[in-house]
């Protein structure tokens, strides 16, 4: 094994490198995995034109300093050489061990590889750079001689193109790779550049060096939440530092990235401070864990820099060492020395020194008065400093309190002998995390349900919170100012913010191979799993598996929890799930999903349904099963009416089985299954493409030559015509298949094609033809051995034609009859239950009630149904609803009320495009327009209605319109009261050869009145 930093040969058992100090990072070939990196591109330029006319050993000898110290850069800062390309290297940051510093580390890289090839004192070698964050594949290639790590994917591409554009010594980053490390180092921003192979041009950034802000002012900057909480970690500061008097105290804060340490030791030193307390603080830097004594010296600088500003010098601390130990302290600093009792000390010697000089500097400073001495990320210190921290940490000094944070992974080997006080954070409560988020997005209510997900997505890790926040904000999800912001629209995913990719996949590169394994087979099965299942999929021996589960719990990944249900395990929080399950290549998400499905169809006890089946056919590509299970899921969701989701697994299925091999079996499965998807789509709304269901379907049966189910698709064709199309289609089409339906002998789709011709007949404005073929088809339904096509039942069809028929006859004004089949369709509803049938029934009991001229009662009957199609998503009632009980309102001279219902129900029946239902909407909001007082503009819509009826072949509701626009127009004059009669005329003559005796008894009435009255001009 080798060190990362300087490349040293390091022995098995080691924990630093002996030759630079830097911590040792354990590795293991890792298998093919997706990451979250940073890119690193990097080049000679005009490599070719420096070499062109040398021989192969002088270009090798040419390029090769720079090449190495290319190299030498990228391993400083932890990076991994993937290839080398003759004039130039590509690198990875953050794998194969996660590191969330990923991007600030490789821009670290840059600046330093162009700064070592500029000092090789060759003009002519000069460089470019490209860096880009993003995912990729990453994967161990082995040859005879060596293995090379190396990475695939769409973002390398980009990293090449940003080094091609750069010029040289320039290193260009992407806006990615600059979002993360912003802060860390200075940008500047080039515009947009138009670069090879990305049709759209790239935001793209110049680095312009390292910045001097520490890790803690970058994450303040960037803050927008304020402190919360903590009562009890504050508590046990406090309490800390009441004791200092007595002696020396250590603390240290241990706790997950992103959990709060800095934010709680920087508040609490805030709060000494004003207390009269003296702060020395420093960090370690990931950038600096390569370089000795790196934290050691921003420490000495927090002392001596304020004695530095006093001109005077009366408080610098040095005064007082002996000459070593002040020569010590000028090593650190990295000041010029020219003293040989220096030179000739050995390097244990002078590491002593340095440890007993600042201690003695430290304890002077706490003398003069109490001091808090803060050293943050020792996860990150340099081996140097680490010795130097430990004695530090040790010293019998009153008035001295020690504060340190680190992650658990950097827990240091010398803490208990210390004595320290370790105070293990935990994420936020609830309370407080809704207190955070309401200081971030502010107290409104109308955000209450965002604020919860995000708390059960997050955990309450105030990184997440603030991050998560931030990501929905740049996205305009939220819109305004940060602690007054609404959402622009719902939010679907949550998602996970590049900035906290890094921080979570970290912890899950401390957990072994096999618990690794295991917290992907839990992904896979969701946010919950049992036991049970892990122990089925994962195959461990039971005590392997329980000592997984029990590692995986302690590290907080997958944590046992109480429940009702038996061995019961759930991610600590989403994103914890959605890393790992994003960790996986396709080939191993694949291979899980298959073992989950084996396991979950053999498992007899299993108490979940077809939709889980069918989500994990669906990601194991086993398209046979993902069809047989997303119909089972389709046909469950159809028994409840839930037809958005029927919708969605209908949808699966078909793509799923058009995936396996074609054959006639398949094609006429792909048939059926398109005939039995209708329902779900015409109820749900979607129309044109149960349509296109249709012809599709019956596209099909002609490539087969199978004549029944064209006939059944011409059917399932005809009665998606009577919503989309014009009557004239919807009845030449019903007629030709309820004649093949009745020659091709098939009793189930010549019901359904009797029904829908009923329909087409209605919407023509056919009533007796309407009344005696719904007639028809209800005598066959009600038989005993009556049938129906695939995705309805006898019962439920025959319930559809009572409807029909009892609005028929109520236009008709046959009120008795349409009384009976009312009570027949309510019987059926009440039997079955389905949502689906009672909507049905209540649509048709509102039509019978507005028949009797109770618009109250039709009022209350439709609001039910009205708000039962609304909850179950059954949207092809919704417009119809609305529109009666529009109707209803507008009769009880309720016309603001029937206006706002009307208005909703033309909208809707656009949306869904049920042309019928936007013309009668279009009518009778024209009538609640008028008695709201817009005459004109009822007059308007009341004819481009009657227009549109009578071009389309609407006769009965061109009868409605003419009707409307008699009852709209003023008699002002004498042409108005000619327009007014030729419109009643109209009306009675079109509703006497339909049959709509109630509406031409209105018109006539209307007539009989002006003529009573001596207004008819001859």
């Amino acid at each position: 094994m080798h060190c990362f930093a300087c490349q040293s040969a390091i022995g098995t058992g080691d924990s630093w490198c002996s030759k630079c100090g830097a911590a040792v990072r354990q590795r293991v070939d890792p298998d093919s995995e997706r990451r979250f990196v940073t890119i690193l591109r990097a080049d000679v330029v005009d490599s070719t034109g420096l070499v062109a006319e040398l021989e192969p050993e002088e270009a090798v000898s040419r390029l090769e300093p720079a090449l190495a110290a290319m190299r030498g850069a990228v391993r400083q800062f932890g990076g991994i050489v993937s290839k080398e390309l003759g004039d130039g290297l590509a690198a990875v940051f953050g794998a194969p061990i996660a590191d969330d510093n990923h991007a600030p580390l490789a821009c670290h890289a840059a600046i330093e590889l162009v700064r070592r090839v500029g000092g090789l004192g060759d003009p002519g070698l000069q460089v470019r750079v490209g860096l880009h964050s993003g995912h990729v594949v990453a994967y161990m290639v082995a040859s005879e001689f060596s293995k090379v790590y190396e990475i695939g994917g769409a973002a390398q591409h980009l990293a090449a193109r940003l080094e091609t554009a750069a010029e040289a010594n320039q290193i260009y980053v992407s806006e990615a790779c600059q979002q993360l490390a912003d802060g860390h180092v200075r940008f500047e921003f080039l515009g947009r550049k138009v670069l090879r192979g990305f049709g759209e041009p790239q935001p793209v950034y110049r680095v312009m060096g390292a910045s001097d802000l520490s890790s803690w002012r970058v994450r303040r900057a960037r803050s927008v939440s304020r402190f919360v909480d903590r009562t009890t970690e504050r508590a046990l500061l406090w309490r800390a530092a009441e004791r200092v008097t007595a002696g020396r105290q250590t603390v240290l804060l241990m706790g997950d990235a992103g959990i709060g340490k800095s934010r709680l030791a920087h508040e609490f030193a805030q709060g000494l401070r004003a207390g009269g307390w003296r702060l020395i603080d420093a960090e370690c830097s990931p950038n600096l864990q390569g370089a000795p004594y790196s934290a050691l010296k921003r420490l000495l600088l927090s002392i001596l820099e304020p004695a530095a500003r006093d001109r005077t010098g009366a408080d610098d601390p040095r005064d007082t060492l002996p000459t070593v130990h002040q020569r010590a302290i000028d090593s650190v600093l990295d000041l010029p020395i020219s003293d040989p009792q220096w030179d000739e000390l050995e390097p244990h010697a002078r590491s002593r020194a340095i440890s007993d000089a600042s201690c003695a500097i430290v304890e002077s400073v706490a003398r003069r008065r109490r001091t808090i001495l803060l050293i943050e990320d020792l996860h990150w210190i340099d081996r140097a400093s680490d010795a130097v921290v430990a004695a530090l940490s040790g010293l019998r000094c009153p008035d001295l309190l020690v504060l340190l944070t680190t992650r658990p992974n950097g827990m240091p080997v010398w803490i208990a002998r210390c004595h320290a006080e370790i105070v293990a954070m935990r994420p936020l409560d609830d309370d407080s995390g809704l207190a955070m988020l309401a200081d971030m997005l502010g107290p409104a209510t109308t955000n209450a349900d965002l604020k919860n997900r995000i708390i059960s997505h997050t955990a309450n890790v105030p990184l997440f919170i603030e991050e998560v926040c931030r990501n929905l904000k740049d996205s305009g999800m939220l819109l305004g100012q940060w602690g007054d912001l609404s959402l622009a629209r719902p939010v679907d995913e949550l998602g996970i913010p590049s900035s906290v990719q890094g921080v979570i996949a970290a912890r899950l590169d401390r957990v072994s191979r096999q618990e690794r394994s295991l917290l992907q087979i839990a992904a896979a099965l969701g946010h919950r799993a049992n036991q049970a299942m892990l122990r089925k999929v994962a195959a461990l021996p039971e005590d392997v598996l329980q000592d997984c589960l029990t590692a995986l719990d302690r590290a907080e990944l997958l944590v046992r929890i109480d429940s009702e249900l038996e061995d019961s395990l759930e991610f600590r929080h989403e994103m914890v799930r959605q890393v790992t399950y994003d960790s996986m290549v396709e080939k191993v998400r694949e291979s899980i999903h298959a073992s989950i499905l084996v396991a979950l169809e053999s498992d007899a006890d299993w108490a979940d349904g077809p939709d889980a089946l069918c989500y994990h056919a669906t990601r194991a590509k086993d398209w046979w099963k993902a069809f047989q299970h997303g119909r089972s899921a389709a046909r469950k969701c159809l028994v409840r009416s839930a037809y958005a989701d029927a919708v969605d697994y209908f949808e699966i299925a078909m793509g799923s089985l058009d995936k396996t091999p074609a054959t006639d079996a398949r094609e006429v499965d792909a048939i059926d299954l398109r005939m039995e998807a209708r329902l779900a789509f015409a109820g749900s709304g979607r129309v044109a493409e149960a349509l296109d269901l249709g012809r599709e379907a019956e596209r099909r049966a002609d490539a087969i030559g199978d004549v029944g189910r064209k006939v059944a698709a011409m059917t399932m064709r005809a009665g998606a015509q009577n919503f989309y199309g014009t009557p004239v289609e919807a009845v030449a089409i019903g007629e030709d298949v309820v004649h093949l339906a009745e020659s091709s002998g098939n009793p189930a789709w010549r019901n359904l094609a009797q029904y829908g011709l009923g329909q087409a007949y209605f919407l023509s404005g056919r009533y007796h033809g309407a009344g005696k073929m719904l007639a028809m088809a209800r005598n066959h339904l009600a038989e005993p051995a009556a049938s129906a096509p695939i995705g309805t039942t006898p019962r439920s069809l025959l319930l559809l034609c009572c409807m029909m028929n009892t609005i028929t006859h109520t236009v008709m004004g046959e009120l008795d009859a349409a009384e009976q089949l009312q009570q027949q369709a309510a019987a059926i509803a009440e039997e079955t239950g389905r949502p689906y049938d009672r909507v049905a029934a209540a649509y048709s009991g509102g039509w019978l009630m507005l028949g009797r001229n109770e618009p109250a009662a039709a009022a209350a009957i439709l609001e039910d149904g009205f708000v039962l199609a609304q909850k179950h998503g059954i949207r092809l009632f919704v417009p119809v609803l609305a529109c009666h009980l529009g109707i209803a309102y507008l009769e009880q001279g309720l016309f603001d009320r029937a206006r706002g219902m009307l208005t909703e129900a033309r909208e809707e029946a656009k949306a869904v495009g049920y042309t019928s239902a936007v013309l009668r909407s279009s009518i009778y909001l024209a009538l609640a327009t008028c008695r709201l007082g817009d005459v004109q503009a009822a007059q308007n819509m009341l004819r481009e209605a009657r227009n549109t009826a009578r071009q389309q072949g609407f006769s009965g509701l061109e009868a409605e319109a003419l009707f409307g626009e008699a009852v709209v127009t003023p008699p002002s004059d004498a042409e108005a009261r000619a327009g007014i009669l030729a419109a009643l005329r109209a009306s009675i003559a079109i509703a006497s050869e339909s049959g709509a005796l109630p509406l031409r008894h209105k018109a006539e009435a209307m007539l009989n009145e002006m003529v009573a009255k001596g207004d008819e001009l001859t």
